[in-house]
């Protein structure tokens, strides 16, 4: 039974690439028909928030991807504790009371000396023993574990390929600080083992972790599980992905007015591929899903992109669903719904014209609230030339019974009637009516809009036009 999980330190938001890298865990363990589970390692005391935990959960459950959990690593302490025992007992772990500073002198003069950088041991018990070294009386030490002598650690990576790496590499780390904290490469592979995961799929920043894990993993007498690590995003340019390539929370994403359809189908594409499938739901991300075909190269995030597939569903979304997302920005923006036109009419009739639910807001303003044209459109667009035929349709717009073919009559009928071209008439009155020299058509408009409305906006913009 496969058996995969996303495990997030909850030291800030939910961004792009842990959500990328949850959803390639959620959908292999879907295809499988295993079980995802979510795991808060929320051991870095000084850095976790509650705030973060809340903002994890709420990433996770906007991109609708279920799982088993959350489990918190803070609640696991005394399950570390009997790991170190067994490892103390067994030999692959010791009690080191180096200080910080002893660590940091003892990496400079490896610096210096050209080195690589590394704890040299010297609490090991042969060492101490050798060295004269004594518990300082009262110090609480940290334990490291012992990493082999001799030999190579071995893994397939799912993604990268074979990965060996010497183990004369490889320092002892620390697997448990001083106050009973267990530290990263400890407690995820207590965790996994516990939680009988059976791919570890996740950055490939981890990459460097795993020989070091694995070392663990065989010292408890544990089965291994199978790595996948996952290519870097990128932004654009080619640089490491960050907030100026649009890098930031999940839940953003949600407050900017984009999908959760569009964003997950968006992060599948970041590195993985099923054919030239650009645009595919989530069952069917489900259904194609696997490991085999994750490119080994950086994936390159591309704002633009997701704006376009954004543009896709939302042509394709339920009206009524548009109208309730679009609701709350319009509200913000001062708009009263009560009275205005039915919103899921606005969204239908707006929605081709937009890539985000705040961009559809932002062109549903002029539907709740009058909108004053600018300035230049004014200038550019009421003509004293054409004022005559605007006052004749609001004379023939005030007496008709209010529907688009009415409308669309009527605005033909003065433009005959005044030798006026169907634009010049219907240019001026988009810009008296909406405020905006772009709407939908016209008429269709107006429509909405509503007779009263469209009348008052109509009779006072006519004392802007000259003569």
């Amino acid at each position: 039974m496969v058996r995969t999980r996303f495990a997030p330190s909850p030291t800030g938001y939910l961004h792009i690439g842990g959500a990328r890298t949850a959803l390639f865990c959620w959908a292999f363990a879907k295809q499988q028909g295993g079980t995802f589970i979510l795991r808060i390692e929320d051991t870095d005391r000084e850095r976790s928030t509650e705030a973060s935990v809340q903002a994890i959960l709420d990433g996770m459950n906007w991109l609708g991807m279920d799982y088993e959990g959350p489990y918190f690593q803070m609640q696991r302490l005394e399950r570390y504790r009997h790991a170190v025992e067994q490892l103390l007992r067994d030999g692959h772990a010791y009690e080191c009371y180096a200080t910080r500073e002893e660590i940091d002198s003892l990496r400079e003069q490896q610096r210096a000396r050209g080195e690589k950088p590394r704890y040299d041991g010297r609490w090991r018990p042969e060492n101490a023993r050798r060295l004269g070294l004594k518990p300082p009386a009262g110090a609480k030490p940290v334990i490291r574990f012992r990493t082999p002598d001799s030999g190579e650690v071995t893994f397939n990576d799912l993604v990268k390929g074979p990965i060996t790496v010497a183990n004369a590499e490889l320092d002892d780390l620390v697997i448990m600080r001083a106050d009973g904290i267990p530290t990263y490469n400890f407690g995820v592979v207590i965790d996994d083992i516990d939680m009988a995961i059976t791919h570890v799929v996740r950055g490939d920043d981890h990459v460097n972790n795993t020989p070091r894990q694995i070392n663990i993993y065989r010292a408890l007498g544990a089965s291994l599980p199978l790595f996948a690590h996952l290519p870097m995003i990128l932004g654009a340019d080619g640089e490491r992905l960050s907030k100026r390539h649009g890098a930031v929370s999940v839940m953003q994403y949600h407050e900017d007015g984009y999908l959760p359809e569009a964003l997950n189908n968006y992060l599948a594409r970041l590195g993985w591929s099923h054919g030239d499938a650009e645009k595919f739901s989530m069952p069917q991300l489900v259904e194609w899903f696997d490991l085999r075909h994750i490119s080994k190269s950086p994936a390159r995030f591309d704002p633009e992109k997701l704006a376009w597939l954004n543009q896709q569903y939302l042509k394709e979304a339920d009206d009524a669903r548009l109208a309730a997302l679009m609701a709350p920005f319009l509200e913000r923006d001062g708009c009263m719904l009560t009275g205005g036109p039915e919103p899921k009419r606005v969204a239908a009739l707006l929605k081709e014209r937009v890539s985000t639910i705040e961009e559809l807001a932002d062109a549903a303003v002029y539907f709740y609230r009058a909108l004053e044209p600018s300035v230049e459109l004014r200038k550019q667009h009421y003509t004293a030339a054409v004022r005559p035929a605007l006052s004749a349709l609001l004379e023939r717009l005030t007496a008709i019974e209010w529907n688009r073919a009415n409308i669309s009559a009527a605005m033909k009928a003065v433009a005959a009637e005044c030798q006026l071209k169907f634009p010049q008439l219907a240019m001026p009155l988009r810009v008296m009516v909406t405020g905006e020299p772009q709407t939908p058509s016209v008429d269709a408009t107006l429509e909405l809009i509503g007779q009263c409305p469209v009348l008052e906006r109509m009779a006072r913009e006519l004392a802007h036009f000259p003569g």
